[in-house]
């Protein structure tokens, strides 16, 4: 099969003849390359990151929640579960109690947040006794499970005793009529049955379950003459990805006293910050293989000065504006075809060793690229999907491309006669 001229010419001009040029043409294709891996890697592991965030916060937290509208705690709640149970997707709901506390151990205090669950058996919501680690999973009398990382950072164990001071006790403080008696609630002292491990550093260092009963003690939720309350309802539903439908199915169904949100509504502001950081990230990436791109306009702007005898003679021999215009376009076009090619190939090499790569940095050189305390996990998340690996090597062939056009239409333009004017 024969080689079409163009592509012939193209090819001849790449080759290196130890030149200014040719160094200009190596480092455009790894400028190219270097661009393409760089955004492969970067949006595959935002992606990634994004992905892991959200199923750790679905693990740990109920893909919707029931509260109350002005924010006040809510009474009467096992009505309103039931009615909840009959929604169409709901597989259980259950009452939660979840907010900031103070813990002492080994006369260090530091604040924490406590989370209520079920006494007896794994909560039908969330599952939470999979992420056991150590101990057992026991919360009936005076018993608490600890974070993996708040145990490490108090240097707490199974079997030790903590105090777990709540805001019912600053209730006592501030709320009684001023020169009368005051009945203080006692801080819980618990003991710590086991310790948990979600995988996401915030939870494992700030979160501690405990049972419903403490949970209401402490926060002074058990009123006599009042009843019971709770800070809210948790719903699980079959798929998370359905969220906002049976949402507005549950708040068609309830009194406009009660306002329903999902797991989406209580963390856009987090999303939305990942999603903005994304974009930018992959616009100054972009802008690296623009710059490549430069170096392709560059390499061909001095190729049509060296060459322009040659693409005299091209034409007067009877070669088409098109075809020498062609011959240009398509050197821009192999210089972005190899180096995007080379970059997916990186990238997706990277990729796959990301793990291996982050642990050897960090035993070699104590580099900690993916610290776990920023990004709440040790591991580093990627999800590679074709559709933008794809997207990103044809525009960097494209970029390459329109980098060529400026020269290509300068040479198609030369006029034999002057080219050829000395010879």
């Amino acid at each position: 099969m024969e080689c079409p001229v163009e592509l012939f010419m193209a090819l001849r001009y790449l080759k290196p003849r130890r030149s200014f040029v040719s160094v200009i043409t190596v480092i455009s294709f790894l400028g190219v390359a270097l661009g393409v891996m760089a955004l492969i890697v970067v949006l595959s592991v935002m992606t990634g990151f994004g992905q892991e965030l959200a199923k750790r916060i679905i693990g740990f937290n109920a893909p919707i929640k029931v509260t109350m509208a002005d924010g006040s705690v809510l009474y009467d709640y096992d009505k309103a579960i039931a009615l909840i149970k009959k929604q169409p997707g709901v597989v259980a709901a259950g009452t939660i109690i979840q907010g900031p506390v103070l813990v002492r151990h080994n006369n260090v205090i530091s604040p924490a947040y406590i989370k209520s669950v079920p006494e007896v058996g794994d909560d039908p919501v969330l599952p939470l006794k999979q992420y056991l680690k150590t101990g057992d999973y026991e919360l009936e009398g005076d018993s608490v499970l600890v974070g993996i990382e708040w145990a490490k950072r108090n240097g707490a164990f199974p079997g030790d005793k903590i105090d777990i001071y709540g805001p019912a006790m600053l209730n006592a403080l501030t709320d009684h009529p001023p020169g009368k008696p005051v009945d203080i609630p006692l801080p819980e002292e618990p003991i710590i049955r086991g310790v948990f491990e979600t995988g996401q550093f915030d939870y494992d260092l700030n979160f501690l379950l405990v049972s419903t009963e403490m949970a209401q003690r402490l926060y002074g939720m058990n009123d006599p003459t009042l009843g019971d309350s709770v800070h809210g309802i948790a719903v699980q539903i079959k798929d998370p990805t359905q969220a906002e439908r049976v949402k507005d199915a549950i708040n068609q169904a309830l009194p406009p006293t009660l306002r329903a949100h999902t797991w989406m509504d209580d963390n856009r502001d987090f999303f939305n910050a990942i999603e903005v950081e994304r974009v930018t990230m992959a616009f100054i990436l972009y802008l690296v293989m623009i710059v490549a791109s430069f170096g392709v306009c560059s390499t061909l702007i001095t190729i049509t000065v060296q060459k322009s005898r040659e693409i005299g003679l091209m034409k007067a021999l009877g070669a088409t504006d098109r075809q020498v215009c062609g011959v240009f376009l398509l050197h821009g076009f192999v210089v972005g075809l190899v180096g995007s090619l080379s970059g997916t190939a990186l990238g997706l090499v990277l990729l796959h060793y990301r793990n291996p790569f982050h642990d050897f940095l960090l035993r070699q050189f104590h580099v900690q690229v993916f610290a776990s305390s920023v990004y709440g996990s040790s591991d580093i998340p990627a999800v590679i999907d074709p559709f933008v690996v794809t997207a990103i090597a044809v525009s960097a062939v494209a970029i390459c491309v329109l980098a060529a056009l400026v020269p290509a239409l300068n040479a198609a333009k030369l006029a034999p006669a002057r080219a050829l004017r000395y010879e």
